[in-house]
């Protein structure tokens, strides 16, 4: 693509880096840009090297947050013993997007992946195990998504936590087996929330 300029060449080369775009999409958003007052373009580019440079992760659950304790495991309207545990926080996002639940959250940061070179230590396992028994925990949820990798995770955490009395369950297999939590639609994920089982009905 022949561009008359190489500041332009050069923005679009950062927009295309973003995960969806091409090339022409990048060029029309950034002559969408040049389009626009400076000082809107100038306050949209601090807001995002302000977003990058200043936010932070709970302390707590390892969601986003712009403190050090996010604004789900401070509100104390939500059930402080409750934990479910997702694998991203893109999983935190679709969940409280159901309305459906009131507990807290932890997210692992993956899932157990061996061919892909990610192992048990690389994930925030060993948090969620001090955090059950420090918080004493009364039930754990498994919102992981339902593919080999989700359910090795999810066998490798219940052994870790086989001394603990909390409750342990997961969401309904109303998520397709072999589909991504993320692209589940509203309906779905609230229902298989709402319906979740004992972890030992399905993983043997």
């Amino acid at each position: 693509m022949q561009l008359p300029s190489l500041l332009l060449e050069n923005a679009v080369a950062q927009f295309s880096k973003l995960p969806g775009i091409g090339k022409k999409t990048a060029l029309r958003l950034v002559l969408h840009l040049l389009k626009q007052d400076v000082n809107d373009v100038q306050h949209f580019g601090e807001t995002i090297a302000r977003m990058r440079r200043d936010i932070k992760f709970c302390q707590r659950c390892h969601n986003i947050s712009d403190g050090d304790i996010c604004s789900i495991c401070s509100n104390s309207v939500r059930k402080q013993n409750m934990i479910c545990v997702v694998e991203t926080i893109r999983d935190v996002i679709a969940i409280e997007s159901t309305q459906q639940y009131n507990g807290t959250y932890h997210v692992l940061g993956g899932i157990i992946s061996p061919l892909d070179g990610i192992g048990p230590d690389q994930l925030k396992i060993e948090s969620l195990v001090h955090r059950i028994e420090k918080e004493q925990t009364e039930e754990l949820i498994f919102a992981l998504s339902p593919n080999i990798q989700g359910d090795t995770t999810i066998y490798y955490i219940q052994k870790k936590i086989a001394h603990f009395t909390c409750r342990v369950t997961t969401i309904a297999r109303g998520i397709a087996f072999g589909g991504e939590l993320e692209y589940a639609d509203e309906m779905t994920l609230a229902r298989s929330l709402a319906n979740r089982l004992p972890v030992q009905q399905y993983v043997k």
